[in-house]
Order: C-alpha cells, then sequence, then structure tokens
C-alpha cells in the first residue's frame, strides 16, 4: 500500500520547526496516540540516533524503539520502528515558505508488519493513522504557532 501523505503550512523558520519536530520528546505534544517519548542515547540528534516512543493502542500502551535513518537539517529527515509487530516509517520534508519566515511540512507515513502486525496494520493501525494524521499536523501547527 502507499504510504498516508499530509502536509500544513507552519507560521515558523524552517528551523525551528525541524529542532521541535524531530525531537522525540515533544512527540506527546503533538502526536495523539503518543504516551510518552524519551531518547535512548545523548548529545545532538544524528544518524542512529534512537529513541523509545510509547504509543496508545487501544487500551493499552505499546513501546517502540524507533531509530533516525536520515537526517538533513532544517529540510529533511527519516525515522523508522525497528522493533515490535508494527514498525513505523516516517520520511519528513520541511519546505520554505515566504523567503524562510515560513514552513510547509509534510509527512509520509507507512508501516512494516510483523507477526499479529501483519492483520493490525490493515484493519486497525493504517485506518487509525490516516484519520489522526491531519489532526496531528493540525496540533503541531498550533503549538509551534502559539510558542514564544
Amino acid at each position: 500500500m502507499a504510504a498516508i501523505v499530509a502536509s500544513v503550512d507552519i507560521s515558523r523558520r524552517p528551523e525551528e520547526v525541524f529542532s521541535y519536530v524531530t525531537d522525540p520528546v515533544h512527540h506527546p505534544e503533538w502526536q495523539q496516540s503518543v504516551a510518552s517519548a524519551h531518547r535512548q542515547d545523548h548529545g545532538p540528534l544524528a544518524v542512529g540516533s534512537r529513541a523509545v516512543v510509547v504509543r496508545q493502542v487501544g487500551r493499552r500502551q505499546t513501546p517502540t524503539t524507533v531509530e533516525i535513518v536520515r537526517l538533513d537539517p532544517p529540510r529533511r529527515w527519516s525515522e523508522r520502528g525497528i522493533d515490535g509487530p508494527v514498525r513505523g516509517i516516517v520520511d519528513g520534508a520541511i519546505e520554505p515558505l515566504d523567503n524562510g519566515t515560513r514552513s510547509r511540512v509534510t509527512l509520509a507515513l507507512d508501516f512494516e508488519a510483523h507477526g499479529i502486525g501483519k492483520l493490525l496494520v490493515p484493519l486497525v493501525i493504517r485506518r487509525a493513522a490516516r484519520n489522526q494524521i491531519s489532526e496531528n499536523e493540525q496540533r503541531l501547527k498550533d503549538t509551534l504557532e502559539q510558542r514564544t
């Protein structure tokens, strides 16, 4: 199946948006299904950096380790889930608008399924993600535009 893709325009510079959106600590602030997230390593974010992201899936909280596999600040990044039955694949892009005073964020989300995930992805996960991606991007926009 094709990736789920959505975009949103944000009245913040690409550097600000990139710094916020790629930091997993902020994911619970704008991603509806994320209960918590923390980095497994320290120092600047880099290819190979990992975080544990705990998602609320129904009544269960499910931890997943994600790894940064591409990092081109402030324009592009990619992260991949590396464990669990459902592994998210996120490709993000930030396009500067209005001479770099605003940004367009485009997220492409896909999934790799293992074990029980082969049933969950088509029946539950993909539908929930499709419903949440636009809401998440709106939350991202609102959160960043309200920050001083």
